[in-house]
C-alpha cells in the first residue's frame, strides 16, 4: 500500500488485496468483493452515451459511454491523462459535452446545472477535497443540507418553530454522521485543521447530508494513509450496503479491486474495457494501456 497514486499501477493479486485492506470483506477466488444476497436491480441510475468534449485542438473525451447500476459501486480507471476527471466533469454537469447525453434516473441532466443535478440525488466530491475552512467541521456538514424551510425570507418571520425544529433534526443527523466516519471529536473544529484524509471524509459525510442517490468519488484514497484508507473503505461499503450507489475514480488498485462490482477503463478519452475487477486485471489491452507493453 503506498500513500501516493501512481503513474504504473500494479494490479494486486485477489487474495493480496484482501489482507492488506483490513478491514474490508475478503475476496472470493474471482477476485471479487463478497457479494450480498440481494439482487442488484438491472436498470442503470446513471447512464452517458456519446460523449465528446474538446478544448482547443484537444479531444479530452471522445465518444465515451459509461453506465452505473442501482446500489453497485463502479469504478472508472485509466493511466493519468486519460480523461476520467474530465468525464467525472461533464457527467455532473461542471463543464458542458460537445456532444452527447446524460440520463440520471432515467431523466436526460448534461442541459441541468450542476446544483439541480445534486437536488435530484446526484454529488460528487473532488480530487482534492474542498472544504470550508475557517468554518467548522459540524457547519460544513450543516451547509449542504437541502429545501430548508429557513432558505425563504419570510419563513423566518412566519415558521420560526419549524425552523428551529429542523435545525436541530439537521444538527441531530450532521453529528451521527460525523460519528460514523470518525470525525466526532472534531465537530466544532476547524476544517482547516483537519488532515487530507480526514478532508476526504467529511467531504464525503457532507455529500450524504444531502441525501443523494449516487455519489461520484474522485480519487477518495490517494494521499491518504493506509489507515484512513481503510476507513473510507470500510464506510463506503458500509454505505453501499445501505442502498447507496457509486462512481468511483482510483489509481490504488488495491482499493478498486476490492470496493467494485464493475470497473470501466478509459485511455487517451476513449473506453478501452469494461468488466468485472478479475477480467480487468487478465485484460491484455488494459495492461498495455498502464505498463506501455
Amino acid at each position: 500500500m503506498v500513500d501516493k497514486p501512481s503513474n504504473t499501477p500494479e494490479f494486486p493479486h485477489p487474495e493480496q488485496t484482501s489482507a492488506r485492506l483490513n478491514p474490508l470483506p475478503p475476496l472470493d477466488p474471482a477476485g471479487q468483493k463478497e457479494q450480498t444476497p440481494t439482487t442488484r436491480p438491472e436498470l442503470p441510475i446513471l447512464v452517458a452515451n456519446g460523449l465528446v468534449k474538446n478544448f482547443g485542438g484537444i479531444r479530452a473525451v471522445d465518444d465515451a459511454t459509461i453506465e452505473v447500476a442501482k446500489g453497485s459501486i463502479t469504478g472508472l480507471i485509466g493511466p493519468n491523462g486519460a480523461g476520467k476527471t474530465t468525464l467525472f466533469n461533464l457527467l455532473s454537469s461542471f463543464i458542458r459535452p460537445d456532444q452527447g447525453r446524460v440520463l440520471f434516473d432515467g431523466e436526460q441532466i448534461q442541459q441541468l446545472q450542476s446544483h439541480q443535478i445534486a437536488q435530484m440525488g446526484m454529488v460528487r466530491t473532488f480530487q482534492v477535497a474542498r472544504v470550508l475552512s475557517r468554518l467548522s467541521v459540524l457547519e460544513n456538514m450543516l451547509l449542504a443540507t437541502q429545501h430548508q424551510t429557513g432558505e425563504k425570507f419570510w419563513n423566518t418571520w412566519f415558521k420560526q418553530k419549524q425552523i428551529a425544529q429542523e435545525e436541530r433534526q439537521q444538527r441531530e443527523r450532521a453529528m451521527t454522521i460525523l460519528e460514523s466516519i470518525g470525525l466526532l471529536h472534531m465537530a466544532h473544529e476547524y476544517a482547516g485543521a483537519l488532515s487530507g484524509g480526514q478532508r476526504k471524509l467529511l467531504e464525503m459525510g457532507r455529500a450524504l447530508m444531502s441525501n443523494p442517490k449516487l455519489i461520484l468519488l474522485d480519487e477518495p484514497a490517494a494521499g491518504v494513509n493506509p489507515t484512513l484508507i481503510n476507513q473510507i473503505c470500510d464506510r463506503i461499503l458500509t454505505w453501499n450496503r445501505e442502498g447507496m450507489s457509486f462512481l468511483v475514480i482510483e489509481h490504488n488498485m488495491d482499493v478498486v479491486m476490492s470496493l467494485c462490482d464493475r470497473v470501466w477503463v478509459l485511455a487517451e478519452g476513449r473506453n478501452l474495457a469494461a468488466g468485472t475487477p478479475a477480467e480487468i486485471q487478465a485484460n491484455p489491452q488494459v495492461l498495455e494501456a498502464y505498463l506501455g507493453q
